[in-house]
């Protein structure tokens, strides 16, 4: 009654306070929204103080950059198990694309909040298998870049798409709408598309972009355009009869 007559609102929590640490700080940053994200709301959200949690960061940068660590880190890296150079990337190329889905994250990575130790180890790991499969030093630059910015393209318009699809805008609406308004003898190739009723499935067309890059990658740099490169599975051996 008296805190009801008084209007203060909530009563403080009894006992001890909150326990935390640096990854349940960094999923209060994601439940919040990395916009809204503050000092403040995060110590509020965590049921601490604000000087409590500056024992764990330095300040809201450190907020973003804890929570854009642990998101990378929720989605698996590929792991070198000597797998054909081709695979590796398609892998890497998966990962970057999957780690980069969330708009949030890929905000932070373009202001450079991504930590650097993390991206130097993801990049130099990359290259390392790629030289032991024949690529030179700079060959494998050239190619983890390629394969790096066509997965963060990828992630961008998939953003993009998702956002527009949400609004009830989705890409062949907005084709039919636009070619409504042209003549019927206009974008003859466009038209046949839409006609079809097909639904681009952006999964599928990622992966066809990805193996145009590796066969792209194979010619440049004479590496055999072999059934990896292509994408196609390997085909397995036949087992002969068993012997007695």
């Amino acid at each position: 009654m008296a805190n009801a007559a008084q209007g203060t609102g909530a009563p403080r929590p009894v006992g001890r306070p909150a326990r935390i640490d640096r990854d349940a700080i960094a999923r209060a940053v994601i439940e919040i929204g990395y916009d809204d994200a503050t000092m403040k709301r995060v110590a509020e959200h965590l049921g601490v103080s604000v000087p409590g949690l500056y024992y764990y960061v330095r300040g809201r940068d450190d907020l973003l950059s804890l929570a854009a660590a642990y998101s990378l880190a929720r989605v698996p890296m590929p792991v070198d198990s000597g797998q054909h150079w081709a695979r590796w990337l398609r892998e890497w190329a998966r990962y970057n694309r999957s780690a980069m889905s969330e708009p949030e994250l890929m905000d932070h990575y373009r202001d450079g909040g991504v930590d650097s130790d993390r991206m130097i180890d993801v990049i130099g790991e990359t290259l390392d298998v790629l030289v032991r499969h024949g690529f030179t030093p700079e060959q494998a630059m050239t190619a983890w870049d390629a394969i790096g910015s066509l997965a963060l393209g990828s992630a961008v318009a998939d953003q993009r798409e998702q956002a527009l699809t949400e609004a009830g805008r989705p890409w062949f609406a907005r084709i039919h709408a636009a070619l409504a308004h042209r003549g019927p003898d206009e974008q003859p190739t466009l038209r046949a598309l839409t006609a079809t009723g097909a639904v681009l499935d952006r999964d599928d067309a990622f992966e066809e972009r990805l193996t145009t890059m590796l066969i792209g990658i194979a010619v440049r740099f004479e590496h055999e355009v072999d059934d990896e490169v292509l994408g196609r599975p390997t085909p397995k051996r036949r087992r002969g009869p068993k012997r007695r």
